[in-house]
């Protein structure tokens, strides 16, 4: 038994591998990677490309190039029963005889949670869960966090001087960070489905908020503007890969200027975005995950709101000083106790550039 499950881990390992290679490519379907194997040899793998394309069972079975019959396939989600894009990968493993299938874990989708399983079972088919189901679920946080919380996975990023300072008085941060790390900041926007930022960042910025990597895709970009101030020169309104959130009482005319060149306007009651609400709609639109760019009052909003599900926090070796320059802000916890704390936390260093990565 125990030479089993260390098998059984070493294949698997091999799987979410493969998996990693699907990273920003995959959404709103998990990053999934397969291995078949006959003996002590791997036969077949595969991953998911891209949504719409074939998932990794099938990837897998078509890359052995023959029979797998009597095989055992290593995945390291549940395989789906359900039609999506593709066909149930559940139906292609019964067909090519595979007796035995590992899975890393469960689908936490309520169309698929434990059918799977269940269906590859009747079909007399031997079944383990459980083989690096932790590492199974932490490479596939945003799926978990999009099927369990019903909302989009949240990172915060941010970049601050070693006293906790964003900008300037005057509103100046070019650059806190150097160019290895603001080029690696960069690079994670293509792994989420939408960056956002508040609109003072708009104006004093005029960001681009793309990746900027060729072949890489460009992500949503979600401005949050509760008085519509936006200009429309603005470089983030360059096409309609826009979704632009305000409130009840901003300008109608201006609404329907930004409507009619193709950029989403959601309205929110109220003068304020609320950052729950704002969430709840953004899964109504497939968003299943946002990262968080700023400024200190968005960042400070989403952590009262108490839904970051990871932080980049980015350290310059720089002071400066001033109660009047751009830090976190937002209402804050009343004691120290009640802090966000980070777990699994990461020290990254970029140059003079530090990157504190965690969990809440």
């Amino acid at each position: 038994m125990i030479a089993q499950h260390m098998k059984d881990a070493r294949f698997m390992d091999k799987a979410l591998l493969l998996a990693r290679k699907g990273i920003g490519r995959t959404s709103p379907n998990p990053m999934v990677g397969s291995v078949i194997t006959r003996g002590e040899h791997v036969i077949g793998h595969g991953f998911h490309k891209r949504a719409g394309l074939p998932h990794a069972e099938i990837e897998a079975i078509q890359n052995a190039g023959g029979s797998v019959r009597g095989a055992t396939l290593y995945v390291n989600l549940e395989p789906c029963t359900h039609w999506g894009q593709t066909p149930p990968c559940v139906d292609a493993i019964i067909r090519a005889g595979i007796t035995r299938v590992v899975c890393a874990a469960t689908d936490p989708n309520r169309q698929v949670h434990g059918h799977g399983v269940a269906k590859l079972r009747r079909a007399g088919i031997k079944v383990s869960v459980g083989t690096r189901a932790n590492e199974a679920r932490n490479l596939n946080e945003v799926f978990y966090t999009y099927h369990e919380k019903q909302r989009p996975f949240v990172a915060l990023k941010f970049a601050m001087s070693l006293d906790g300072k964003m900008a300037t008085r005057t509103r100046d941060s070019k650059w806190i960070t150097n160019e290895r790390a603001r080029a690696f900041a960069r690079s994670l926007r293509g792994r989420y489905d939408a960056v956002l930022v508040g609109i003072t960042t708009v104006l004093y910025d005029n960001p681009h908020l793309g990746t900027r990597i060729k072949g890489e895709k460009d992500p949503v970009r979600i401005i949050l503007d509760s008085r519509l101030r936006i200009p429309l020169n603005s470089r983030v309104l360059r096409d309609g890969n826009v979704i632009i959130a305000t409130s009840s009482s901003a300008s109608t005319s201006k609404k329907a200027r930004l409507s009619r060149r193709g950029i989403t306007v959601f309205s929110f009651k109220g003068k304020t975005i609320p950052a729950k609400a704002l969430l709840a709609k953004l899964k109504t639109h497939g968003i299943t995950s946002v990262l968080v760019e700023g400024g200190g009052e968005v960042i400070g909003s989403f952590l009262d709101a108490r839904v970051a599900s990871h932080i980049f926090a980015f350290y310059g070796p720089l002071l400066i000083g001033g109660k009047d320059a751009l830090h976190v802000s937002g209402k804050g916890v009343a004691t120290i106790k009640n802090a966000l704390r980070l777990r699994t936390v990461s020290f990254i260093p970029f140059g003079t550039t530090l990157l504190v990565s965690g969990t809440p």
